[in-house]
């Protein structure tokens, strides 16, 4: 076989279609495999450049193709949308991502492969952020069946279970509304327990991970967002910047600029959307202690506040939130609450 220069994969659950160049760009391999046929033909390969999209298992194979000395490239799949041709099919799929990768812009724009205990940790929070949903949606339902007979309930997790007293307690409800409100409870309670044991993890994954410890410092972080940010961000060093950073995770602003005029607008909301929310909400809380003037909010914050609307202002600082938590994980700093102060200071 004459010698690839790279081979893009296609993958699929069951399929694989490979579409492979040598060096002067002509295409010399275009092969489908079955999933056992994958590792056996790339163990006799000798080791190239491979590139697949960034989907649910490509980390795994990822992993596998390493293992068997190969170079891997996980590509975001807006990426290679581009080079796809009329025809949508596994082979001009394979082609796009064989020719994506030779693009130094998508070369920068990689996604960074996890290991397995990566893997492991982004799946507890995975499972943690599924059983909270769960329950929000089953206190809802509580909450809207109990309306149908006249019972209602203040707001809060803690006002579900005497709801559901109440309502066993009723002798004007029907004997299979109890039954069935029975049943939801029944769901309600097992998952209270559930949720405490995978916090448990959690806490105990913050406290083993050194990182995620220094990124607790910053004010608008908790443990939710260092593990998150932990996990998300496996190569903090990708990022040639603080700014790209953020970019990443949808934070700034979508840029409409045309004919010479700068239009922005809303944020991008690209990147993880779990990650985004938990940094806007860590910043909700500190602007809500700010404006009840509890702690020592920074002079950053406080004159934010006077021009902008709180919920603009909470996006502000997840913006620089993200800039700062890229920082800590990069340099290996501390979080130096005084370091604002001292430059501001030094500006006036």
């Amino acid at each position: 076989m004459t010698k690839l220069a790279r081979i893009g994969i296609d993958t699929s659950k069951s399929v694989f279609q490979l579409h492979g160049v040598d060096e002067k760009e002509q295409a010399v391999l275009r092969k489908q495999l079955r999933r056992r046929q994958f590792v056996v033909f790339f163990a006799k390969l000798e080791p190239t450049l491979v590139g697949l999209e960034a989907c649910g298992a490509s980390h795994h194979w990822a992993r596998e193709l390493q293992q068997l000395g190969h170079q891997v490239m996980l590509i975001p799949p807006q990426y290679v949308k581009p080079y796809v041709g009329r025809n949508k099919n596994d082979k001009t799929d394979a082609e796009a991502v064989c020719e994506a990768m030779s693009r130094p812009k998508v070369q920068e724009r990689l996604v960074a492969i996890k290991s397995v205990e990566q893997s492991a940790a982004q799946m507890l929070l995975g499972v943690r952020e599924s059983l909270v949903k769960r329950r929000t949606q089953l206190t809802n339902t509580i909450r809207g069946h109990a309306a149908e007979f006249g019972l209602v309930a203040a707001k809060g997790l803690d006002k579900i279970e005497p709801l559901l007293a109440r309502i066993a307690a009723d002798t004007g409800l029907p004997a299979l509304t109890k039954e069935m409100f029975a049943v939801l409870g029944r769901e309600y309670a097992e998952l209270g327990p559930r949720i405490a044991q995978i916090d448990n993890k959690m806490l105990a994954f913050h406290r083993s991970n050194e990182v995620a410890r220094r990124l607790m410092e910053v004010p608008a972080i908790g443990p939710i967002g260092a593990c998150l940010l932990v996990t998300k961000i496996v190569d903090p060093h990708a990022f040639r910047s603080a700014r790209r950073c953020a970019a990443w995770i949808g934070l700034t602003p979508k840029d409409h600029s045309t004919a010479g005029k700068q239009r922005l607008g809303g944020i991008t909301r690209a990147g993880d959307e779990r990650l985004r929310a938990v940094l806007v909400s860590g910043a909700t809380t500190c602007i809500q202690h700010a404006r009840n003037r509890r702690g020592r909010p920074s002079p950053w914050l406080v004159e934010l506040l006077k021009r902008k609307p709180p919920k603009v202002a909470a996006v502000a600082l997840a913006n620089k939130t993200a800039r700062i938590a890229w920082k800590i994980m990069t340099s290996g700093e501390r979080y130096d609450p005084n370091r604002c102060v001292a430059r501001r200071g030094l500006a006036a």
